[in-house]
């Protein structure tokens, strides 16, 4: 019987020790028995194949060998010296070398007895050698567990210099199986283990540390990567079935005066069936007694606005008032001035709260909201303050939500004693995997289509080395009356160099676009406010042509005159950025274009993101590609990147594991929601422990 279990501390396995342990806490996160079994090898060195010494080959590869020490010398060299061995089969001899720890190897190497050594090949004088090789006696390395595949764990340079190398990690390892015996606790059901062709916990875990080959290997991976991926799902819908059941929501019964008059006569135009699909799914929530909780995503111009007002017009004509809060005060008053300009001439009330409002006039705003008289309030961070005291909330709406911590959303919807609906909107295409890992607690509503009578804006990739051509089509779009963005790059607001191109730039297009005949507006980062405001205001009202500016652009500015974007730099953006700024073009009617500017040099993931730029404009493509340039946690900002630590799968390599775990999941929890059947005992188990320490949490609500 063992006398430790899993949940031991690390420093009680042989070999380890308080020091050791202590690297391994601080290094790597190892506390416990349990997370050292899961600290999963990341490649694996194929042991399978001996060579003989006349079967190598001049090419530096990393080989093994079965053979025996006949002699071994001590070699002077201008610094210090070198210890020679010849090593022999019954094919040949090749030399090992060592130039470190000399003494100790003459001392303990033995002659004239079978070795396994591995290492790198070289060639030189007719002869070939191996420097320090990986030495093992062959009767203990046929005793030991790792026989063919050797795993290669992650390290750190402090581990590296403290001695703790790959073979001790494999040894710890081999030492705790030997420790807790061959038998783990299965975690998935029978019925999901013979459907899907898994083998067992035990097995998988043996074979992921020492794989007698590739089979058993791919066999070991497929079965850990489904278990991660299963129980991130289990819980994600298990939350949203929970969440259905127990939290109650507003019950918008009817469908009222305000949303009908809207619909009928002040709809600027037909909805797509995409928007109509979108509020047939929202309409159905708002009515079902539970509180929604909706993403919904749809790329720069799908009209997501459009959406949200209409919510909003069923929430009041049920007597509710509604949010809408957004991460810039530029993007909450742009919706503010659209809603303004839509709702004119309705019986609504509707208000903008921002740092710049005045505090007199916030008072006024707070007074109207206690008293129910303000239907609509839309604003930035402001809205969440203590001051800030709804009647009844009965919708709240966050534009590009990621842009806003968890805990700045939670204070939304403390506002009410029952919890607002809430719809979370983002024009960032959120790739189908990454939103079922994610956001698999939310339902999700996609519009995938654009507003008639919008054209795609053609996009095109030219070099520094055009840039007069690229000018002489700037003059041209000019001379049709329409304006034009020029972006520069900003790293990091204060980096001087950033600051330096577009200042660069500014005086080159001064020089190219002269005064009288054009005007240019300039914004950047360490402008103050009101003179950033002033030079947004100059280009919006049409007094300048051309806008020079850095990213502070990226979220918000709606000027349907605007037909070209010129990207400076447009290799040192990413692609959900690049993609961002192209949608601040092609909100008119008129053809738009997007125009990359690059220099001749480009890395291979560059030229990638150019090319998509240039071949799609469909942000669902576009974000696909970014999560295998990027990964999932660059994608997803610092704040939400730590729901994804995944310890063996890759939600990009794996996304059909994915899938097929939330089908797994989603079939389970129909047949058993409470995980209550004797079959499932196993599964039960394993999801209390793992809500313990869980890392999935809900995002939105």
């Amino acid at each position: 019987m063992p006398l430790y279990n899993l949940n031991t501390s690390i420093s009680y396995l042989k070999g380890v020790g308080p020091n050791r342990a202590d690297l391994l806490k601080t290094e790597l996160g190892i506390h416990t028995f349990n997370d050292l079994l899961h600290f999963f090898p990341n490649r694996y060195i194929d042991r399978t194949q001996f060579l003989k010494i006349n079967q190598l080959q001049q090419n530096s590869s990393e080989i093994q060998l079965i053979g025996k020490i006949t002699n071994i010398k001590t070699v002077q060299q201008k610094r210090g010296s070198r210890l020679v061995a010849t090593f022999r089969d019954e094919t040949g001899f090749m030399e090992l070398v060592w130039f470190r720890g000399i003494k100790w190897l003459k001392d303990s190497l033995k002659i004239n007895t079978p070795y396994v050594i591995f290492g790198k090949v070289n060639y030189f004088n007719g002869v070939f050698s191996m420097a320090h090789p990986e030495l093992e006696l062959l009767e203990s390395y046929k005793k030991s567990l790792r026989t063919a595949m050797q795993p290669i764990y992650s390290s750190t340079e402090k581990l590296t210099n403290k001695g703790v190398s790959n073979r001790l990690v494999s040894k710890m390892i081999q030492h705790l199986f030997e420790e807790l015996g061959l038998k783990f606790k299965e975690t998935l059901s029978k019925s999901i283990i013979d459907k899907l062709g898994l083998i067992s916990k035990s097995e998988a875990l043996f074979n992921i540390h020492f794989p007698k080959n590739q089979s058993l290997l791919t066999k070991a991976q497929q079965r850990l990567k489904f278990e991660e991926l299963f129980f991130i799902q289990l819980q994600l819908i298990r939350k949203k079935i929970v969440r259905k059941v127990k939290i109650k929501g507003f019950n918008f019964e009817k469908v009222g005066a305000h949303f009908n008059n809207f619909y009928k006569n002040k709809l600027p135009f037909d909805l797509t069936s995409a928007q109509k699909k979108v509020l047939k799914e929202i309409r159905k929530d708002l009515g079902s007694k539970a509180q929604m909780n909706r993403l919904l995503q749809g790329d720069v111009g799908s009209g997501k606005t459009i959406v949200a007002l209409l919510t909003m017009l069923i929430a009041i004509d049920n007597g509710y008032q509604a949010a809408l809060m957004a991460p810039t005060e530029i993007l909450a008053t742009q919706h503010y001035n659209s809603l303004v300009e839509l709702l004119e001439g309705m019986n609504i009330t509707i208000k903008l709260l921002t740092g710049s409002v005045k505090t007199k006039d916030r008072k006024v705003i707070h007074k109207q909201l206690e008293l129910g008289e303000l239907n609509i309030l839309i604003g930035t961070h402001a809205l969440i303050e203590d001051k800030v005291k709804f009647k009844n909330l009965g919708i709240a709406i966050i534009d590009e939500q990621h842009r806003f911590g968890v805990a700045q959303r939670s204070k939304l919807w403390e506002k009410n004693t029952l919890p607002p609906h809430i719809l979370v909107m983002t024009a960032t295409p959120i790739p189908r995997t990454l939103a079922m890992s994610v956001y698999g607690d939310l339902d999700i509503s996609v519009i995938d289509e654009l507003p008639p009578g919008r054209k795609e804006v053609k996009t095109a990739h030219r070099y520094d080395a055009n840039r007069l051509s690229v000018f002489k089509f700037l003059k041209d779009e000019i001379a049709k009356g329409h304006q034009v963005y020029i972006v520069y790059p900003l790293i990091n607001e204060s980096e001087a160099m950033d600051y330096k191109d577009l200042m660069d730039g500014y005086e080159s297009i001064s020089r190219e676009f002269p005064l009288p005949k054009y005007q240019i507006s300039i914004v950047h980062g360490k402008m103050k406010p009101a003179d950033k405001e002033f030079e947004m205001q100059r280009f919006i009202k049409g007094e300048t042509q051309i806008m020079v500016a850095t990213t502070v652009i990226e979220v918000g500015v709606n000027i349907p005159n605007a037909s070209v974007m010129v990207i400076e730099s447009a290799e040192r953006f990413g692609l959900s950025q690049l993609h961002q700024l192209r949608g601040r073009v092609g909100r008119g009617a008129t053809q738009s274009f997007c125009i990359l500017m690059t220099s001749f040099k480009l890395t291979s993931d560059a030229k990638t993101r150019i090319e998509t730029m240039v071949n799609t404009s469909d942000g669902f493509k576009i974000a696909e590609v970014d999560l295998k340039l990027r990964g999932p946690g660059n994608l997803m900002g610092t704040q939400q990147s730590g729901v994804l630590n995944l310890r063996i799968a890759d939600i990009v390599k794996d996304a059909q594991l994915l899938k097929t775990a939330r089908k797994s999941a989603i079939d389970l929890l129909t047949i058993d929601p409470l995980l209550k059947a004797s079959e499932n005992i196993f599964i039960r188990q394993a999801y209390q422990e793992l809500s313990k320490n869980s890392i999935i949490w809900s995002n939105i609500s």
